[in-house]
């Protein structure tokens, strides 16, 4: 799992997987990211900063109830 913030665009992503996806837009500001079966890749967190309003917060992530599997 790979979490990045861009400033440029103020998007914080939340990587899964590394793979080409089809994004779905969840939320105004909320997107889903895909892969070629149907399972999550991805999240976008669109206008983070604007949301959270306290750059502190793009410090801490917390997933609860996330699994992930890595292939073999």
């Amino acid at each position: 799992m790979r979490i990045t913030y861009d400033a440029e665009v103020d998007v914080l992503y939340i990587c899964f997987s590394e793979t080409t996806v089809t994004i779905e837009h969840l939320t105004e500001s909320i997107a889903a990211d895909y892969d070629e079966n149907g399972r999550l890749a991805g999240i976008e967190i669109l206008d983070a900063f604007q949301q959270f309003q306290d750059a502190r917060t793009l410090r801490q992530v917390i997933l609860e109830n996330v699994g992930v599997s890595i292939p073999a």
